[in-house]
């Protein structure tokens, strides 16, 4: 396969070995929204047979040594495929070429990083023999695997928070059995081709695709799964929570990323990154900018620098380089998303730029005159959309960033080094970045975030931990 014009039907993976099903599932370009690949629709006993193999899989050794091996040649075969990979992702996300690039370099970096971690994993000395009567004793822990992982991914980044369950989780010595999201699936089954062609033990390794509902309950239901980890909606994760018991469960469940600018921040760089962040993947990521709180005394300057690299910005065919912004995953989000812009529109809100729809396209849009009990501030609009508003006090700022649901990421441009402490001790998020936006992040930094926006870390030695166990071994010498 050298290209994603090329694909045409995929099975599921299961105990290293590819089964085609009678009911497939329609891949779409959703750009031009043709038919570009056919994936196997799941049925019980397939994800059944997947956690079995799973669960086989660990009675085998996977030596450390082993695991780093696998995981740093299957990086070196994402990076040989980078250019077929980016035209999938660009043809089933939508996602503009040049980020799409982008997207297959940091999957590989993040399993690079993960092999990394697979030689890394330790556990520590315990002074027992300090407690009275524990003189000749002696003791340490160890790290071990959870056992079977169950990975439920979404369509925004499919290739790389992939590799944020699937490597980790092999690094720590796990099985996994992965669910990609039912409308970006291709590219996780290049990956997998790829960890077929590097060595991973049979059975490591299953993917399963078809409709989430029906998936995500089998696998609930099947007591052989030790740990869900899970990025998507709160009311999906919540759901997961509720029926895992007692197992683990790493949720990932978005934001409405709030931005602080303050009045001593660089205008031309605030605004640009501001734009930047709040329209890349037209929207469709978990950190991206939805609510920008702008000092009173620079607002003006900030919101006419933002309009001009909005306006800047190429809305178009993702397999075109000049493209900054591609086609929404489905026209029904494009259309919720109007409905949520007119909706503020009706409440008062100012449209400054964009607003407008077009099919499946969405121009990227700023409103301004918003309050904060706007959906479109109160909810992840998950879309081109972002509201600028005014502050003039630095506690009603922070009080009004804490004033959500969510915390997963939020963003503040300041060189007052009293605002910035006191915003890293009081915003309510998982990360504060300091002089960029919320939408920054890199592979191996923790990632996640508060209240509905989720419980446990990713990034690759973070996520280990929860993907292991710590047990203590005591010697009676």
């Amino acid at each position: 396969m050298s290209t994603a014009v090329s694909i045409e039907n995929f099975g599921l993976f299961i105990k290293g070995q590819w089964r085609e099903k009678r009911t497939t599932t329609d891949v779409l370009n959703k750009y031009t929204q043709k038919v570009i690949a056919k994936t196997a629709v799941s049925e019980e006993q397939d994800v059944q047979d997947a956690v079995k193999a799973a669960k086989e899989a660990l009675t085998k050794p996977f030596h450390p040594y082993e695991r780093y091996a696998v995981l740093k040649k299957a990086a070196e075969g994402l990076r040989e495929r980078q250019e077929e990979l980016a035209t999938i992702l660009a043809e089933e996300v939508g996602k503009p070429i040049a980020d799409s690039r982008g997207e297959v370099e940091r999957a590989a970096l993040t399993l690079e990083i993960s092999a990394e971690e697979a030689k890394r994993i330790h556990g520590e000395g315990i002074p027992v023999e300090a407690a009275p009567g524990s003189e000749n004793r002696q003791a340490y822990t160890k790290r071990v695997p959870v056992g079977v992982v169950a990975a439920i991914t979404p369509f925004n980044v499919p290739l790389n928070l992939v590799c944020h369950k699937v490597g980790p989780a092999l690094a720590a010595g796990n099985s996994v059995v992965l669910k990609p999201a039912e409308v970006t699936p291709v590219s996780a089954i290049v990956l997998t081709e790829v960890f077929e062609k590097s060595g991973l033990p049979v059975g490591r390794l299953n993917v399963v695709t078809g409709a989430g509902s029906k998936i995500g309950e089998w696998l609930l239901q099947n007591n052989d799964v030790d740990m869900f980890t899970f990025t998507g909606s709160p009311k999906v994760g919540q759901l997961i929570r509720e029926k895992a018991g007692l197992r683990k469960v790493v949720l990932e469940l978005g934001n409405n990323s709030a931005t602080i600018v303050h009045k001593d921040a660089d205008i031309e760089q605030s605004a640009t990154l501001v734009a930047q962040k709040s329209f890349n993947n037209a929207g469709q990521v978990c950190i991206s900018v939805q609510r920008v709180y702008v000092h009173e005394d620079i607002y003006e300057s900030f919101l006419n620098k933002m309009k001009d690299v909005t306006n800047a910005l190429v809305v178009g065919d993702p397999k075109d380089p000049a493209t900054n912004i591609g086609p929404m995953i489905a026209e029904k989000e494009a259309m919720r998303v109007e409905k949520w812009v007119n909706e503020a529109i009706q409440e008062g809100a100012s449209v400054e730029t964009g607003g407008k729809r077009d099919g499946v396209f969405y121009e990227p849009t700023i409103l301004t005159h918003i309050n904060d009990n706007m959906r479109v501030c109160r909810e992840e609009v998950f879309g081109p959309v972002v509201a600028v508003t005014t502050y003039n006090d630095v506690d009603d700022v922070i009080s009004r960033v804490n004033d959500s649901e969510y915390g997963l990421q939020a963003g503040l441009f300041t060189n007052d080094l009293a605002f910035a402490m006191k915003a890293a001790d009081q915003i309510e998020v998982g990360g504060l970045i300091i002089n960029d936006t919320s939408g920054y992040r890199v592979d191996h930094m923790p990632y996640g975030g508060v209240k509905k926006s989720g419980s446990g870390k990713e990034g690759p030695k973070y996520v280990i931990e929860e993907m292991t166990e710590e047990r203590i071994v005591v010697f009676n010498l």
